[in-house]
């Protein structure tokens, strides 16, 4: 085990620590800070591991999250999607393409693609519910591509934070289905009251 691959795997497990954290957070800006964080700790651990693609990709997220947390501080109360949050995704996946050309080790590396695909889907449809859903199959592609450039604790961190993101996921869901039975309930007493009048 060289020294290099020690390196990175102690930067992947940074990096996933960061991550767990902007799942935590309903505001996007907050999302993006630690996802831009943890991406930091990606790039390094990518790096160590001489993993271009994943390298690039990481690079373009970056780029991405820069994007949008300018946008995010100009609008931050809007989840409206105008043309040029579409001009800015079209655009980023435009670069995520020309970049996987360049740097293409086999299909197994186009997995880093599909994953920061998605996730900028994810992170710039600003449904922090979606987010969340859309992260378990993020989590999928970056458990391939960390198999194919031979990453354990990638492996495992991303396999815990799946299981965090669907439990995550559940109480969300939970929490939501709560609030709509209360708010139903409060209608029908509010409804009973108007009857008895």
């Amino acid at each position: 085990m060289s020294t290099y691959f020690i390196l990175s795997q102690v930067f992947v497990v940074l990096n996933y620590l960061l991550m767990a954290f902007s799942y935590v957070f309903k505001k996007r800006v907050w999302i993006l800070l630690f996802s831009f964080l943890s991406l930091i700790a990606n790039a390094v651990s990518y790096l160590f591991l001489s993993a271009w693609t994943g390298l690039a990709m990481v690079c373009v997220a970056l780029l991405r999250n820069i994007i949008f947390l300018v946008q995010n501080k100009n609008d931050d109360k809007s989840t409206k999607i105008t043309k040029a949050d579409w001009v800015v995704l079209v655009v980023l996946y435009a670069i995520s393409i020309g970049i996987a050309i360049f740097t293409y080790d086999g299909i197994l590396s186009l997995f880093s693609v599909l994953a920061t695909m998605l996730f900028t889907f994810s992170i710039w449809q600003k449904n922090t519910l979606v987010y969340n859903v859309l992260g378990i199959f993020v989590s999928m592609t970056w458990i391939i591509y960390d198999a194919f450039i031979w990453s354990p604790f990638a492996i495992v961190c991303e396999i815990c934070m799946m299981t965090f993101m669907i439990v995550t996921l559940i109480i969300k869901l939970m929490k939501r289905k709560k609030e709509k039975l209360n708010g139903e309930q409060i209608k029908n007493i509010k409804n009973a009251e108007k009857v008895g009048e």
